[in-house]
């Protein structure tokens, strides 16, 4: 707007003021209009549900890393054990016992605790389940999405829970 438009500061004219809302639907869209909303649609779609497979992966990967944390634990034990603890051990056990048979029951507890651990280890991890929400969405968009398809109410979720690998894959 140039300075000569104005008087005391208010246009002379006004542009334009939109009459009616631009974002409501029409009432006889064309064919043109469906497509570009249905193409919106499924891109907002298939972002969700990559936002969906990273969280859960992300999640995944955390219990992951919990469970190796027992594994290192484990070796820890197993190579470096508090080897001062176990050698005080055997010596106690030596004034009663022979001293192989003080040195063999210290070499036991040291195994039994890398048992335990690497039990604590394998617990951690077998939780791991996969994106198991991302592939019922995925089920369910393709099933809405494919003519013909015959829709199944909740059982997804069902075949996701008979297959043998506890992954969900």
């Amino acid at each position: 707007m140039s300075s000569g438009d104005r008087k005391n500061g208010v246009p002379a004219t006004v542009t334009s003021i939109p009459l009616v809302d631009a974002h409501a639907p029409k009432v006889d869209p064309s064919i043109g209009d469906l497509v570009k909303d249905t193409t919106a649609q499924i891109s907002t779609l298939v972002r969700a549900e990559v936002e969906l497979a990273k969280a859960e992966l992300t999640r995944d990967v955390k219990k992951g890393l919990t469970g190796s944390v027992f594994f290192i634990l484990a070796l820890v034990v197993l190579f470096y054990s508090t080897f001062f603890f176990f050698l005080f051990l055997a010596v106690l056990l030596d004034l009663w016992l022979w001293t192989w048979v003080a040195y063999l029951i210290v070499f036991g507890l040291m195994v039994l605790t890398t048992v335990v651990f690497a039990l604590l280890g394998y617990l951690k991890v077998r939780r791991i389940r996969g994106p198991q929400q991302t592939i019922t969405s995925v089920k369910e968009a393709r099933e809405a999405l494919v003519p013909g398809q015959a829709k199944s109410a909740g059982k997804p979720s069902a075949t996701l829970e008979s297959t043998a690998d506890p992954s969900g894959w």
